[in-house]
């Protein structure tokens, strides 16, 4: 009788568990981090020593190559957080729901530094840190979500109560996403349109755009990175009492 072909490769099978997870990223890890140092330290010499000034803003606008990567990626984290939340959901699956309270607190980080650099910019260009605008209240809106997530994930006794409860917050959640990147055609809004379309050329010259797609992939290597770090520290939590946790611990001591 022929072997069945299985329908997902073995790698995938493997990556899913906790152990396996936890085996295959340690080799990543040197990788992304070399990539990501790389990226963000050309990507921050280019932007803020070589990008010409802005016509209108001066030099004010180089606050772009922080702000602009920072709010990406608080946006694509959520969709990560939520992902893993709905992964967990409907196929149980232990490490998705790690994934998601490691993303949790990575997402909120990078929202609030994308409000405060916002707010820095926004004091040379309207004349005030703070303005009630559809696109800075959205992004307000985000970050008190990502603190919600975080909040569940604490406020139960019962670890999959609260995973449950953090997953069902972060779907719920996704429909601010749309909201955020859409409020500036939909509303009257003060903070200018976005600045990277997928369906149009880029509203910025190509010496200052350039260093700021550098930053934007170091950004995402930095993101990349840190989850990873996040949900190995979350395995190893979870899985303290197991054979393999233990095995290594007293490897490393030996």
């Amino acid at each position: 009788m022929a072997r069945t072909r299985p329908l997902l490769p073995e790698w995938f099978h493997r990556l899913g568990s906790p152990k396996g997870f936890y085996q295959m990223t340690s080799s990543w890890m040197p990788w992304l981090a070399v990539t990501a140092a790389v990226l963000l330290l050309v990507g921050t010499v280019w932007g803020l020593g070589f990008a010409p000034q802005d016509a209108k803003q001066g030099n004010s606008f180089r606050i772009i190559y922080i702000h602009v990567p920072a709010a990406f990626l608080a946006l694509a984290g959520y969709y990560v957080m939520a992902a893993a939340g709905a992964i967990g959901l409907v196929w149980k699956m232990k490490l998705a729901h790690m994934v998601m309270k490691a993303a949790a607190p990575l997402g909120a980080a990078l929202t609030l530094i994308s409000l405060v650099t916002g707010s820095l910019w926004g004091k040379p260009t309207w004349g005030t840190y703070w303005v009630w605008d559809a696109r800075i209240t959205s992004m307000l809106v985000l970050f008190f979500l990502y603190l919600g997530v975080i909040a569940l994930h604490y406020a139960y006794t019962n670890g999959e109560a609260a995973s449950k409860a953090s997953a069902v917050l972060a779907l719920v959640g996704t429909a601010n996403i749309p909201i955020i990147y859409k409020s500036v055609d939909w509303w009257y809004t003060l903070h200018q349109p976005a600045t990277i379309k997928l369906t149009q050329a880029p509203s910025m010259h190509p010496d200052m755009f350039y260093p700021l797609l550098v930053m934007i992939a170091g950004f995402y290597c930095f993101y990349a990175l840190v989850l990873l770090l996040n949900t190995r520290s979350e395995i190893l939590h979870r899985e303290r009492r197991t054979r393999w946790v233990l095995d290594m611990a007293e490897g490393g001591r030996s």
